[in-house]
């Protein structure tokens, strides 16, 4: 009997073209519970978020993407698919086929910048793009755009590689190939140390020498040059063989690195013959916010990985640069790293977009970082907190008294919407926002290309009605 039930729902979802309207006057619980689960799995799963659109909202097709369809995709972390799914079942409850005005619900996506859709000028170039084989060094997209980033950073060439991860692991191995037993000196909460799967000691087989960041994202000069192993003085130790800086630096809230200590940094590299890598795989960031050029910021640096699918909005790819000999090095390096791509000019051709035309517009996601930051510090909170005064680029850290809330549940919440929240805020005004906790006292958002001055002004409301939510629950 169910089987049949599902059957015939299969049908008439197919068959009617405004979808859910078959159901909406039906007394039978069975069948609603048989098309809800049916669109449930099926938005879960599909990428392709005009597919029933049309059908459940017909006057919405220009709006931001529904919540309940939107957000379930490939970049769910953590416990974030438990919300999103138990926020889905609501939300579809709510405004799905029981309810007969149908209100889209927008997901601001606020989880990463690499969360970020190719733009249709950006997919057109990648269309039209010359490819050839990058391997045999025949595709002339790649080329274009090896050469590009190497000048913006006055370096003698480049290398196209699948991500910022890959582009710094390329480097800790060319830097390091001449020495067994390398160490390199690297800050503790590094993207490098954190988030690379330690591939420098798994892969490369060097040692990471860490150094306590500071909250700036720098580290102690003095404290750093104590941890410097020159090898031929004690047998007993690896010999330091490349120092890294990450800039922007992600884990200290998207800080920019102060030119002056970078220019300290190359000075020791200088003196003491150790070359430096620069992780830069948010560098436009800096470059925008700082109003210098990369050339400037890069100076005296041996390497640099510079991301193309966070900030600049590309699908794919960062660039890694420095001298000919360098990146001869580099591209052998890149090939036992699986890294050899062939007819990569079609995903070149989006980075290269990126690069002309996307940097400019990164003061854009600076100012609505800040926006937000203000929208929260101004409610001032016990609770949910900001520091205005370290918000420089397009990440902001929210900081929580976890004895009381905790990131977590913060980031639950806000990805939900609820009855009061809709009455309180109109249907036109609600939306369920995504983030990431950090750690156990703070949460993570970052702004991107994607993002629309409405997602930001919806965000804002939404922020202020959750943190006042949970401010009430605290008297």
């Amino acid at each position: 009997m169910m089987c049949h039930v599902n059957a015939l729902a299969i049908k008439l979802l197919v068959k009617n073209v405004t979808g859910l309207k078959t159901f909406h006057h039906s007394k039978s619980s069975l069948a609603r519970t048989v098309v809800s689960h049916n669109l449930i799995a099926d938005r879960m799963y599909s990428n392709n978020r005009n597919r029933y659109m049309p059908a459940m909202y017909p006057d919405q097709a220009s709006c931001s993407p529904p919540f309940d369809g939107f957000i379930m995709g490939n970049h769910n972390r953590r416990s974030d698919t438990e919300y999103t799914l138990k926020s889905y079942k609501l939300n579809f409850s709510m405004y799905g086929a029981e309810n007969p005005t149908r209100v889209s619900i927008p997901a601001v996506d606020f989880r990463s910048d690499t969360v970020t859709r190719p733009t249709q000028e950006m997919r057109q170039a990648m269309f039209e793009a010359e490819v050839g084989d990058d391997v045999m060094e025949e595709d002339p997209t790649v080329k274009i755009l090896e050469k590009k980033v190497a000048a913006l950073c006055d370096k003698e060439a480049g290398l196209y590689v699948s991500s910022g991860t890959m582009g710094n692991l390329v480097a800790i191995m060319a830097h390091t190939a001449h020495v067994r037993g390398a160490d390199i000196i690297v800050g503790s909460k590094c993207h490098i140390v954190r988030y690379e799967q330690g591939g420098a000691a798994q892969i490369g087989g060097v040692t990471l020498n860490v150094v306590p960041n500071n909250p700036d994202g720098t580290f102690d000069i003095d404290e750093m040059l104590t941890q410097i192993h020159e090898g031929e003085h004690d047998v007993h130790y690896p010999v330091t063989a490349l120092i890294c800086v990450e800039n922007t630096h992600n884990a200290c809230g998207g800080r920019i690195l102060p030119l002056s200590w970078l220019s300290s940094i190359v000075e020791i590299g200088k003196e003491k013959n150790i070359p430096l890598h620069m992780d830069g795989a948010r560098l436009f960031n800096a470059v925008v916010a700082q109003g210098v050029s990369a050339a400037e910021i890069t100076r005296g640096f041996s390497s640099v990985s510079i991301c193309l699918s966070k900030g600049l909005g590309a699908p794919v790819g960062s660039v890694l640069v420095g001298s000919q000999d360098f990146i001869k090095k580099a591209r052998r390096i890149r090939k036992v790293l699986g890294g050899g791509m062939r007819q990569v000019g079609v995903i070149a051709a989006a980075g290269l977009y990126a690069v002309e035309n996307n940097i400019k517009r990164l003061a854009e996601d600076h100012y609505n970082t800040l926006t937000l930051a203000n929208a929260i510090a101004e409610l001032k909170s016990d609770l949910v907190k900001v520091n205005l005064e370290v918000v420089e680029t397009n990440i902001l850290f929210i900081y929580f008294d976890n004895s009381q809330l905790t990131p977590e549940e913060f980031c639950s919440r806000m990805v939900k919407v609820t009855e009061e929240e809709r009455n309180a805020l109109g249907d036109n005004d609600v939306c369920a926002v995504q983030m990431f906790s950090m750690d156990s006292f703070s949460a993570r958002i970052v702004l991107h290309s994607n993002l629309t001055a409405r997602d930001v002004k919806l965000a804002m409301k939404k922020f202020q009605f959750v943190i006042k939510e949970f401010m009430s629950r605290t008297l």
